[in-house]
This record gives C-alpha cells, sequence and structure tokens, in this order.
C-alpha cells in the first residue's frame, strides 16, 4: 500500500470461525444467527404482550417463520449468486451447506413473512399486527447476524485508508478458518471497508427510528413492518455499492442495489397509503384469541369470547332477579299484568319478569 495511504489504525478479523467440541462443530456464524433469532423474539414477545397477545405467543410464530426464512434467504443467495453452485467450476451439494455463509435478507424477509402468516392464520392473530411487532426486532437480529460475516472474513467493501479499516484473511470457508503459510494465518494486502459493521450499526438505527415512531404515532396496519423495510433498503443500497465480493449484475449495478430500490418504492407507498387503527388482541382462559381496535377498551375475553362464559352468565341474572322480587309479588299480580304479558315487548325483560313471578308463586 502507498504509504499516504497507510492507516492509522484498524480493525482485526478473527483468524477462526469454528471450534470443535469433540465430534460437533460449534460455529459462530450460527451462533450470531440464533442470537439474532432469540432477540427477535424476545422484543416481539414484549410488543405482543403490550398489544394483548398471550405471552410467548411468537414462539408459536417463529415455529414456521424461522425454518421459512431460513429457506428462503438460501434460496435467494444461490440465485443470485448461481456460478458457486451451477457454473464450470461450481459444486452444486454447497448449496445446502448453509454454515459456510450465504444468505439473502430478501429471501429471508420473503420466507419468514410467509411462515409467520400461516403461522398467524392458525393462530387467529392479524398479520399485520404480528409484522408491526416484528418490526423492531428484525433489525435487531440482522445487526447480531452480520457478525457472523465478521467471524467468516466475507462480504466486506473497498479498500479503505480509513483509521477503522478491517483486515481480511484469506478464509478456507470449509474448514472455518484462515489459510495458513508456516503456521501463520495469510492476510489481504490492503485494509477494507467494515460494511459488516456498517450494517450492524444502520440496522440498530433502523431499530430505534421504527421504536420511536410507533410509540409517536401507534402506527398499525403494517405501517411499521413497511418502515422498517424503507430504512433498512435505504442503508443496504450505500453500503451494497462498497461491496466487492462477487454478485450479479444488472445495467451497471448490483442486483442487490435493484432489489434495494423496488422493495424500497413498494414499502413506501405502502406506508404512505395505508391507514388505520393500531390492532390490539384479547384472549380467553382457553388461549383463543380476539381482536379489537386501538381506540376501543379491551373486552373481558372470558365473558366475551367464550360462549359457555356467557351463558353462564345469562343464567345467573334471572336467579338474581328472582332473590330480589321473592318478597315482592304484589306489583307482578296486578290485573294489567296479563296485558302487559300479551304485548310484543321485548323478550328478555318479560321472560325475567315471568320467571321471577312464577318462581314466587311456586
Amino acid at each position: 500500500m502507498d504509504a499516504a495511504l497507510t492507516p492509522l489504525a484498524e480493525i482485526p478479523s478473527p483468524t477462526q470461525g469454528v471450534w470443535d467440541l469433540g465430534p460437533l462443530p460449534l460455529r459462530a456464524y450460527a451462533l450470531c444467527i440464533v442470537l439474532g433469532i432469540v432477540a427477535a423474539c424476545f422484543i416481539a414477545d414484549r410488543r405482543l404482550r403490550q398489544r394483548g397477545a398471550p405471552p410467548w405467543v411468537i414462539l408459536d410464530i417463529a415455529v414456521w417463520a424461522v425454518p421459512a426464512g431460513i429457506i428462503g434467504a438460501r434460496i435467494y443467495h444461490v440465485i443470485t449468486s448461481p456460478e458457486a453452485y451451477f457454473g464450470d467450476n461450481g459444486d452444486l451439494v454447497k448449496a445446502f451447506k448453509i454454515w459456510e455463509g450465504g444468505l439473502g435478507i430478501w429471501g429471508g424477509i420473503a420466507g419468514g413473512a410467509v411462515g409467520a402468516y400461516i403461522a398467524c392464520r392458525r393462530l387467529g392473530l392479524p398479520f399485520a399486527m404480528a409484522a408491526d411487532t416484528l418490526a423492531v426486532g428484525l433489525p435487531v437480529a440482522q445487526a447480531l447476524g452480520r457478525w457472523g460475516n465478521w467471524f467468516n472474513n466475507e462480504l466486506y467493501g473497498k479498500e479503505t485508508s480509513l483509521p477503522w479499516g478491517l483486515k481480511v484473511y484469506q478464509w478456507d470457508a470449509s474448514a472455518g478458518h484462515a489459510q495458513t503459510v508456516n503456521g501463520e494465518p495469510m492476510a489481504l494486502d490492503g485494509l477494507y471497508h467494515p460494511t459488516f459493521l456498517y450494517e450492524f450499526l444502520w440496522c440498530l438505527g433502523v431499530a430505534a427510528a421504527v421504536w420511536y415512531a410507533d410509540k409517536r404515532w401507534s402506527l398499525g396496519r403494517g405501517r411499521a413492518f413497511a418502515l422498517y423495510v424503507a430504512l433498512y433498503c435505504v442503508g443496504r443500497f450505500w453500503i451494497e455499492a462498497l461491496r466487492i465480493d462477487d454478485a450479479q449484475h444488472f445495467l451497471g449495478m448490483r442486483l442487490n442495489n435493484w432489489t434495494s430500490i423496488i422493495v424500497f418504492a413498494a414499502a413506501l407507498a405502502y406506508f404512505l397509503r395505508v391507514r388505520g387503527p393500531q390492532e390490539r388482541v384479547t384472549y380467553d382462559e382457553n388461549g383463543r384469541i380476539s381482536v379489537v381496535t386501538g381506540d376501543e377498551a379491551p373486552a373481558v375475553p372470558a365473558t366475551g369470547a367464550d360462549p359457555d362464559a356467557a351463558a353462564d352468565a345469562a343464567s345467573d341474572e334471572p336467579a338474581g332477579e328472582v332473590s330480589v322480587e321473592k318478597p315482592v309479588e304484589k306489583p307482578v299480580e296486578q290485573p294489567d299484568a296479563d296485558a302487559d304479558a300479551g304485548d310484543g315487548e321485548p323478550q328478555s325483560d318479560d321472560a325475567s319478569s315471568s320467571s321471577g313471578s312464577t318462581s314466587a308463586k311456586g
């Protein structure tokens, strides 16, 4: 590197990303993904409870959303980086080696959305509400997951002389550590933009912005999720422009940049056009979920959603009237009682009076 470009400092990279615990390899990339999932579930659970959902219903959603998201992310990566799997020197088997890295966030969001939609339909939970509650936890999960790229010495940016330039090693993805010569790890010449760090910080900023906007304006109908997607696309566009890893290009620009533009436009249009109150839910003792709008007072789900409880409450009401009316029988026996019984008045009030007088006479 030219002396004028010599950096004042640097960010080191790990030389190992896998540790063998007996026959079980412990991969840093996978740990970062798992840590992100746990964080997203924890944050989403708190937000769901604030809107009336049962505790830890997020786990019922995650059972569907997480596998679907991982599958979608891998499919997107394989489709947009076909040379490594379908090229002349490609290996199709590597498409299934997720632990070596390669998950496309766009496919992850799409696949996760499909899984979450299925789970919400099964639970009776509004999908838009679930998406809004996930809109803070998902960027946090992405931020934590990006440290997996740091452990794998991958997806770095252009060469730089900035004091936070990243030192990168030549990496053996199958072995999970840096390539060595005479026992020493082989580093690439120069330092590079730590795009993993840029995206980590950007995603945390997105999470904070969505949290504030949702708290300030009570975003509903999926608008918080749309805001998250739009803000992420802005950051991903300029970060993607710094990266130098192999990628498909279209009209002189990386495919992920075009994806960012299209998804940003769609998310912004949704955010600006869709209106509606923030949805909330209640649930009964059996876990059955009922939906209320943000402007409604929460109903008591045990009597409002449970037919048996409602029937019990109705059956108790006449008994209460009998005990009150029993000492006073003469007003019920007035001559005009027969005429009142024949009128077409509301059935519930007459039935209660008739029931009370009959019990008293008996």
